[in-house]
């Protein structure tokens, strides 16, 4: 029998399979930093506002684009009438609270806008918002004064 004390093995750290991992992780942010850029590049003038801020995106966020002829785009698929409300209503079945924004261009019809708004609210989404540039607003023209009478 062999009765000599063994040296016992101190843990090592796998360096391999970290770097993996490590890897793996800048691949997927990368990646998703890309997709969510395309999103934002839809040639849209925004409508400005004082109050506009930037802010960040929220992770799973839809962006619904708004174009001037009334086209709503999201994920660089143009979309009409009802199959954006399949669309919104498959979204609030799946993820309820699902955050939603809106970018329409300045120059859109307020009744197209309006129809996007209403395609949200019959799906059942109440967490939407809308997207403005910022800047100063355009400033109010005064009322024409009245006419002096005879």
């Amino acid at each position: 029998m062999d009765f000599r004390a063994r040296k016992a093995a101190l843990p090592q750290f796998q360096m391999t399979a970290m770097m993996d991992v490590v890897f793996l992780l800048l691949c997927f942010f990368v990646t998703s930093s890309v997709f969510s850029q395309w999103e934002y590049e839809v040639d849209l003038t925004l409508p400005t506002a004082r109050s506009a801020t930037s802010s960040t995106r929220l992770p799973g966020e839809i962006i619904l684009n708004v174009s001037r002829d009334g086209t709503v785009t999201v994920n660089q698929r143009a979309f009409r009438g009802e199959a954006l409300e399949a669309l919104l209503r498959q979204v609030a079945g799946y993820l309820p609270g699902q955050p939603i924004t809106i970018r329409a261009d300045a120059e859109t019809a307020y009744a197209d806008f309006m129809r996007v708004v209403d395609a949200c609210h019959l799906a059942g989404i109440a967490n939407v918002s809308l997207a403005t540039a910022p800047g100063a607003a355009p400033a109010a023209t005064p009322p024409p004064a009245p006419e002096a009478r005879p």
